[in-house]
Order: structure tokens, then C-alpha cells, then sequence
């Protein structure tokens, strides 16, 4: 359990309500942006003063309602989206770079974004790549051993999320240990890739602040999934990932959703424990059985609700974040992998 750094935002998370616009430290502010049919229902966007105007860390979905949102929260810090400059995108996912390319339209603000993600732009949100990306998609779920009858509709599950991007180039990759170069701002940027490959965050050393998207959250863990478009690793390139920002002497967390919390380094080693607490019980799924596939030991697991009541889009993420897991125990050597359709997991 780790410290809010303002019961009444922690309050509103556990409420199910809406956190207030809020004044963090001097020239700092966190916006609430909701985000539809979702249960995170906000990200948390941050603006940073800037002597002619404002930085955002983040953007939110491309919506009229959040649009609206966040308008009206640079509205209580005394700005509008045209005094925007920069828009800093911790990853391509739409919560995050969904409306970035719009505040663009409007104030001319530059976007950054780590060359990572930023070479995923096209197949994820271009109508020319979509048809491969969902054919790449459902390669992956038949060799996870997905039921024929499901394939075509988890295949396809992410495709409504489209709708909330507007499909954006960024002006500016952002590259591990970049300082931004904004006026009055000591940030620096942290690559820190797993949850997407490009993933980053954004230390601010004087101010002692590490703005933390979607890698180090307060109370849930971000999924980390072998996907079309992941590394082939990427639970590895994560766990790596969380010990560089551990060592990062910051005394307050701001992440992108819930609420912003202390005790980064006592987080950390809450989802490290965690992961390793998924890993062996993977690892006894699949010792249990008898060439075990992804979705058989998926299927098999504990997750936070019944199987039965996830979601397609969930249950297809809850496959790929199960081959994570696998992938890493087969890079260690504590499982061994039969290649088919479907790939057949054994113990080493």
C-alpha cells in the first residue's frame, strides 16, 4: 500500500467519482480527462507552465466530451487549448495519444513521442495497415490455442478503439535521457518499454517529481502482453524498465491514472513481487498438465473477476498478457515451448 499524495483524489478513485482539476506545486496541474467505456474513466493529463503558455504531459481520447474536459481544466488553470505548446506522449495507447493530434490542430503545439511507438503509428491507426495487424493478431491467438469459434471476434476486438485517435505524426521523437527542453522545467525522459514498446516516462529531477503514464500506477498493474506489434519479450524489457525508474530519489508519483502517490522505490517491489507471484503460478498451471496451451493456462488462472464475465477485448489481452509470462519463463529456461497450432507449453 503505498501513500496518496491527496486523500481526496484516492477518495474520489475508490468512489467511482471524478477527481478535481487540481493545483499540485506551483505551475503544475492535473487535469481529469474521462475516458468511455473503460474502468480506469479517467487519465490523469498534467500541465506544466510554460512562460507563453502550457506543456501537457498526455492528452486523453479523442472525444468531444473529453475534449471538452480537458478544455475546462486548462480553463480553472487559467489557459485554452491554444495556448498549448507541446503535447509529451507517455505511448500510443488512445487514452494517452488519442486527442493529441486534434490540440495540434488547434494550437499548433508539437508532439513527442519515443521512435518505438511512434513506428507502430501506422499499422494501428491507418486504414492501409489494419487488415495486417488483425491477420497478424489472429496468427498469434490460433497458435495460443484460442477457440475457432472466438478467433474472428477477439481477433478484431481493438478495432473500435480507432474511432478515439486522431491520427497524428509526432514533430518530435523523444529518445531515452532526452531533456525536453522546456523553459523553467528540468524534464528528462525515461524509456522505460513492456507495457508498450515505446513506453515512457518523464523525471523531474529539481522538482523531485516522476510523472509515470502507465508504467508505475498506485494500485493496478499495467498490462504486459506479447502482441503483433511487442517485443518479443517485452515482461523482460518491463522488469528491466521498473528497476531504472527505482532508482529515481523522487518524492511524489504522478501517473496517469487513479491517483498520484509516494514511496516509488516500495511500489516497485510491490509489482516486481507481484509478476514473480504470476510467474510461479503459470509455471504450476502449466506443470499440472500435459502440453498446456496460452489460453488453457489463461483460462485456468485467478483473475480479478470470473472468467466467464471478461470482456472479449479483456479476455484477448488476458491470453496475450499470459504469453508474456510464458515467453519470459521459456527465455529463463523454465519452460519449454512445441511449436504447432496450437504452440503446446511444457516444463523444462
Amino acid at each position: 500500500m503505498v501513500t496518496a499524495a491527496n486523500e481526496a483524489q484516492r477518495a474520489a478513485w475508490r468512489s467511482g467519482g471524478f477527481p478535481e482539476v487540481e493545483r499540485v506545486r506551483p505551475g503544475l496541474w492535473s487535469i481529469p480527462v474521462p475516458i468511455p467505456i473503460n474502468p480506469l474513466r479517467y487519465v490523469l493529463v498534467y500541465a506544466l507552465e510554460l512562460p507563453d503558455g502550457v506543456a501537457i504531459v498526455d492528452a486523453g481520447w479523442d472525444t468531444d466530451e473529453a475534449y471538452g474536459a480537458l478544455a475546462a481544466g486548462l480553463g480553472t488553470a487559467g489557459y485554452e487549448v491554444t495556448d498549448v505548446k507541446a503535447v509529451l506522449v507517455t505511448h500510443i495507447h488512445p487514452d494517452h495519444y488519442g486527442l493529441a493530434g486534434r490540440i495540434r490542430e488547434v494550437s499548433g503545439a508539437w508532439i513527442g513521442l519515443h521512435p518505438a511507438d511512434s513506428r507502430l503509428l501506422r499499422d494501428r491507426y491507418d486504414e492501409a495497415g489494419i487488415d495486417d495487424l488483425v491477420a497478424r493478431e489472429r496468427l498469434l491467438l490460433v497458435r495460443s490455442g484460442v477457440p475457432s469459434s472466438l478467433l474472428d471476434e477477439l481477433a478484431g476486438a481493438s478495432m473500435m478503439l480507432r474511432h478515439y485517435v486522431t491520427m497524428a505524426r509526432p514533430d518530435r521523437l523523444i529518445e531515452d535521457g532526452d531533456l525536453l527542453g522546456l523553459p523553467g522545467w528540468d524534464l528528462r525522459a525515461v524509456w522505460t518499454p513492456g507495457h508498450s514498446p515505446g513506453h515512457v516516462c518523464f523525471v523531474e529531477q529539481e522538482r523531485r517529481l516522476l510523472f509515470s503514464g502507465d508504467h508505475v500506477l498506485p494500485r493496478i498493474t499495467p498490462i504486459v502482453a506479447v502482441h503483433p506489434q511487442s517485443a518479443p519479450n517485452p515482461l523482460a524489457d518491463y522488469l528491466e524498465a521498473l528497476a531504472a525508474v527505482r532508482k529515481f530519489d523522487v518524492d511524489e508519483v504522478l501517473p496517469a491514472h487513479e491517483y498520484r502517490f509516494l514511496e516509488l522505490a516500495d511500489r516497485v517491489d510491490h509489482v516486481i513481487a507481484h509478476h514473480e507471484e504470476r510467474l510461479a503460478e503459470i509455471e504450476a498451471v502449466v506443470g499440472a498438465g500435459d502440453g498446456v496451451t496460452c489460453w488453457d493456462a489463461a483460462t485456468g488462472l485467478r483473475w480479478a473477476r470470473p472468467w466467464e464475465t471478461i470482456p472479449p477485448f479483456m479476455r484477448r489481452g488476458a491470453n496475450n498478457e499470459t504469453l508474456a509470462h510464458l515467453v519470459w519463463l521459456e527465455a529463463r529456461g523454465r519452460l519449454r515451448r512445441v511449436a504447432g497450432e496450437p504452440d503446446l507449453w511444457f516444463p523444462a
